[in-house]
């Protein structure tokens, strides 16, 4: 009955790990042709003059020009340049990314990442048809307030760097420049005025804000949306992350950098100078699975600008591609970038970082993405095999004592005697040699591991469209059927790594169980319900999950259970046992401070409640 305890312990603790593993999970949710060389291009091209013009564009008649300018005041000087045409543009790109900075606003208005296809084969383009802006909004002495997103900026292109200039005169302007690294995701940006102290209303601050409405990339629209987030750094080099379901909004001090994560890409923007505060907005748009859902949250950030000396100097970076650990470290000394993947806090981090990413990094250079995954499960077992053999001992311990424990619980039956009957418990347990909670910590000792490979698969850039077996893409889900309908937290498809991940659970729950085939005892909870429930949420929760995580899972249990049979069979010997117990009992044993503190405790019960007891009487 004891061991029934134990196991029951063990159970609990099999599902609290469970449990905890849901809320990491609800709280952790090309075109072109490849150059060999940086190139850059600059063209002004109307892309159709015969759509209607939107209120902000530049009117054609001298009358509405001047009612224009006059609306514009100092800038309405920017109106009158050949650059102020609706539509233009200027292009630029390297090996890596294609950019286009709009006339109208100065602002990146596409952005394809190359060399990389959304889930149905399309190119990925994180910015395209108008998803994404960047604009200042700034007061003037004449008290107008002016957002640059609507005004129109003169490009000159030189090499790889271009200017976007906002002109007030031809000496007097606000300057965007852009700079793009040969060979690398990043933008240098800078903003910058020149002459505009007069103009400019220097007592009230400029506000920069930034938006980008997320463009669906993955298969999985909830998986991919659950990742999908704002992370910042901000002040004492802490990071937040931001967005869940419906609308969140938050106020950060002294950012240094905000990163719109789209799961598997990001959108950084980086300041060399914090900025001293930020008021974020994110809102969820993705309410449902299907080929309709084009976007999964609206990301918006606004910051202060200072003046300096009555002008404003801003120096920026943007950095647009893959959420690539690998990638985002190249910067971690200047910026900490990889704070942005989500590797798990304290130890699950660590052990992402120091074990899990340089083993699987080993491992993918001489094998292929899934036998990566399945020799990475194969090491992390044998590494807690020592762990696991603890744990079964224990079991084995407990199982030898069995009889003595049913004798002592059948001699001291009845709630009146069952002080006694633990006193008698934990006397035969010190005799023996034996430690009740040994089965517990091996189970506590394995779960940084559990969770910081659960951190691990679904933020590994590398699995992105690898296949293995029936799975396409480790990344996403592994669907074997398509359903006519849905299941609520299910799905409208069958995966199958996770019906095998549940499978193999259950069959190890089965081998621990084993000995619990003896009668309900009266307020114990439904073993039968218990030893289900596990499997059965891992089924539900699983089937939406990157296929990798799940391909994990169902390795590591059919390790477990095979070793669990080694160590059954071929380690443990229970004759053996039993006469180490015996031995145990015979010698002479001194008590802890912990068992000794714990009969005291007990004692002073039984005597409380015999006293009460004689005290009714």
């Amino acid at each position: 009955m004891e061991e029934r305890r134990t196991n029951l312990t063990s159970l609990i603790g099999m599902v609290v790990m469970f449990v905890i593993l849901m809320y990491f999970m609800y709280n952790n949710q090309s075109t072109s042709t490849p150059t060999t060389s940086t190139e850059t291009k600059t063209f002004v091209e109307n892309k159709d003059s015969s759509a209607e013009q939107p209120l902000t564009s530049l009117p054609t008649d001298s009358l509405g020009l001047n009612k224009y300018k006059e609306q514009l005041g100092a800038f309405g000087y920017a109106a009158t340049l050949p650059s102020a045409k609706e539509g233009a543009y200027t292009e630029m790109e390297n090996e890596l990314i294609k950019v286009q900075v709009s006339n109208k606003g100065g602002y990146i208005s596409y952005l394809l990442i190359k060399n990389q296809k959304t889930y149905n084969g399309k190119p990925v383009e994180l910015i395209k048809d108008n998803n994404a802006s960047f604009s200042l909004k700034i007061a003037t002495n004449d008290h107008r307030t002016l957002e640059t997103k609507d005004l129109y900026f003169e490009p000159t292109l030189s090499g790889n760097t271009l200017s976007m200039k906002l002109k007030v005169s031809a000496t007097e302007y606000l300057e965007y420049l852009y700079t793009l690294r040969p060979d690398e995701y990043f933008l240098d940006f800078q903003i910058r005025s020149v002459g505009l102290s007069k103009t400019l209303n220097t007592g009230d601050a400029p506000i920069l804000s930034w938006k980008l409405k997320a463009r669906r990339m993955e298969k999985s629209v909830t998986y991919e949306d659950r990742y999908t987030l704002a992370v910042a750094q901000y002040e004492n080099n802490d990071d937040k992350s931001i967005g869940g379901s419906g609308v969140e909004t938050k106020t950060l001090n002294k950012v240094q950098w905000v990163d719109f994560k789209q799961h598997l890409f990001s959108s950084f923007l980086i300041s060399d100078k914090p900025f001293s505060e930020g008021n974020f907005r994110v809102e969820n748009l993705a309410t449902s699975e299907g080929e309709n859902v084009q976007n999964t949250k609206d990301f918006s950030v606004s910051f202060p600008i200072t003046y300096i000396s009555g002008e404003i100097n801003e120096s920026l970076h943007f950095y647009y591609g893959p959420s690539d650990y690998h990638l985002l470290k190249k910067y971690d000394k200047e910026y900490g970038l990889t704070k942005a993947i989500p590797l798990g806090w304290g130890i699950f981090g660590w052990i992402n970082k120091w074990f899990v990413i340089p083993v699987f990094d080993l491992l993918s250079n001489f094998m292929t993405v899934g036998l990566a995954i399945i020799v990475l499960t194969i090491i992390v077992r044998i590494l807690l095999s020592p762990i696991q053999y603890k744990s079964y001992l224990s079991q084995a311990k407990m199982k030898v004592l069995r009889p003595e424990i049913e004798e002592i619980n059948n001699k001291y039956k009845g709630q009146e005697n069952a002080m006694k009957r633990q006193q008698e418990t934990m006397a035969l347990y010190s005799k023996a040699g034996v430690n009740p909670l040994s089965g517990c910590i091996p189970a506590l000792l394995q779960m940084p591991v559990f969770f910081a490979l659960f951190s691990f698969f679904p933020t590994a850039f590398v699995l992105r469209q690898k296949s293995f077996l029936w799975a396409t893409d480790l990344s996403s889900y592994d669907s074997i059927a398509h359903l006519p309908f849905s299941i609520p937290f299910y799905g409208n498809h069958v995966s199958l790594f996770p019906i095998l991940a549940s499978i193999t659970m259950l069959i190890y729950m089965l081998m621990t169980t084993g000995q619990m085939q003896q009668p309900q005892q009266e307020g114990m909870p439904n073993m039968k319900f218990m030893m289900y429930i596990s499997p059965i949420m891992m089924l539900f929760f699983f089937n939406n999950y990157a296929s990798g995580l799940s391909l994990y899972y169902f390795i590591s249990n059919l390790i477990t259970i095979f070793i669990m049979l080694a160590i059954k069979y071929w380690i443990i010997d229970e004759k053996r046992i039993h006469a180490k117990i015996q031995e145990n009992k015979q010698k002479p044993r001194k008590e802890s401070k912990f068992q000794r503190k714990m009969r005291e405790m007990m004692e002073q019960a039984e005597a409380q409640r015999n006293a009460a007891q004689n005290k009714k009487k």
